[in-house]
């Protein structure tokens, strides 16, 4: 028999870590090569492990919610035979099967320990909590310990460093912890963050529903709140006329779908005027790091997408100034498809730099978009109307029927002024209403 190693899988080159939402196998159950072990999540999709083998499950390392590094073993398979993992084990120095062998007890350990910091609404790993509990570090002690980790979580080696500081003395105990508010001062004047993160009361009664958000509806509130909070958020609306557009579409989607194989929707031809004005504002293509604007290289098109679920996603196409119509419709309905079915891979949520939304799809004729952090821009695609419109002719003006929308621009004040956000949305206004009807796809 040999021992297999399920390591978590390399999932792209901006993801680092996955929490665990799920155990598909339990410890004993047979596996069979490809087979998916267990279920994980990034901070936008999620996905399943499968295992490379076939053979026992025998140990599991880490348990739900537990956040994993990509590369670190989270399972021991047991399986027939000398698998090629059984061989390099075999061949491993002793000191390094000796540091497998603690890794995988303190990874057992810290699965096994005790849940004794509920009362936090900071995310602490198993192993974080056992150590603090081994060492009588308390729930605000514990909150207190900045965290190097992925959105500032405390890692083993913080804590651990932590420790050491604290022996020495060289950390004071947190004022939170030994000083309380004096007996004449309110409350509210000793702790107003405390207070400032309390919910307002909600009344329910015995006819109400209590349902729990789900861990992507959580993450979204948590990002939106985020960036109303982080970004002063402004907004410039125009009214674009696309007549020309609906009569061109409509003239070529039967081809288009018959020698593409892929339906022409309006969205392509969207992204692809946002792509345009990009280029020609390299000033909405930037992002927000501290006091630090970064100007981005490539122009990186977020599109996002309601899931079945009633959630929200938002896949990016890459590279989008380089790409044809053709390119951009194929783009479009292929994350937009792998998005409804669950099938985003993690790289294809990341490294946005501008976002575009279709408020248009659901009835709303404009809308005010919040913006994708860190990014500086998100423009919203209203719904298309036939309204009354004056046509300028050298004959005179007329009124007739034409085909409008909205377009709503919302951006980062902080960095983007008027003069800018507004002679974006302009400029993409200007290249819908010169679409050629003429032109072939």
């Amino acid at each position: 028999m040999a021992r297999f190693e399920l390591k978590l899988p390399k999932m792209g080159e901006s993801v680092a870590e996955a929490t665990i939402t799920n155990w598909l196998k339990e410890v004993g159950d047979k596996i069979e090569a490809d087979e998916a072990v267990l279920e994980i999540a990034t901070d936008k999709v999620d996905s399943e492990v499968p295992s490379e083998v076939s053979g026992i499950l025998v140990e599991q390392l880490f348990g739900k919610d537990d956040l994993v590094q990509v590369g670190q073993t989270i399972a021991i398979i047991e399986t027939e035979g000398d698998a090629p993992a059984a061989k390099a084990e075999e061949a491993a120095a002793p000191a390094e099967v000796a540091a497998l062998e603690a890794t995988i007890e303190t990874a057992k350990e810290a699965v096994a320990a005790p849940q004794d910091f509920s009362g936090s609404d900071k995310f602490f790993s198993p192993l974080v909590k056992n150590i603090a509990k081994e060492e009588g570090i308390s729930v605000a002690e514990l909150e207190s310990i900045a965290g190097s980790g992925k959105d500032g979580r405390v890692t083993k080696e913080d804590i651990l460093k932590h420790i050491e500081n604290r022996k020495s003395g060289v950390v004071e105990t947190p004022k939170a912890v030994v000083q309380a508010p004096k007996a004449a001062e309110p409350v509210a004047q000793a702790a107003p963050v405390q207070k400032s993160q309390q919910a307002v009361p909600v009344s329910v009664n015995g006819g109400d529903e209590i349902i729990e958000m789900d861990r992507m509806r959580k993450l979204i509130s948590g990002y939106m709140t985020a960036s109303v909070q982080t970004s002063a958020h402004v907004q410039s609306f125009i009214e674009v006329d696309v007549t020309n557009i609906v009569k061109w579409r409509e003239k070529v989607k039967t081809a288009f779908e018959k020698r593409e194989g892929e339906k022409l929707t309006f969205t392509p031809i969207m992204m692809e005027a946002v792509a345009k004005a990009l280029k020609d504002f390299p000033g909405m293509n930037i992002s927000v790091d501290g006091d630090y604007i970064i100007k981005k290289k490539n122009i990186n098109l977020g599109m996002a997408a309601a899931l079945p679920n009633g959630n929200l996603i938002v896949p990016v196409i890459k590279n989008a100034d380089q790409l044809n119509l053709v390119g951009m419709a194929k783009a479009v309905n292929d994350l937009g498809n792998r998005a409804k079915a669950g099938k985003l891979k993690p790289d294809d949520t990341q490294g946005g730099t501008y976002t575009v939304t279709n408020v248009g799809t659901f009835g709303s004729v404009f809308g005010t978009p919040i913006i994708n952090q860190p990014q500086v821009g998100i423009l919203a695609l209203g719904a298309i109307r036939k309204v009354p419109a004056v046509i300028e002719t050298p004959e005179g003006d007329f009124i007739g029927i034409r085909q409008k929308m909205f377009l709503s621009h919302s951006y980062d004040h902080r960095v983007v002024d008027g003069a800018l956000g507004g002679s974006f949305v302009k400029r993409v206004a200007e290249y819908l209403e010169a679409f050629d009807i003429d032109r072939d796809f």
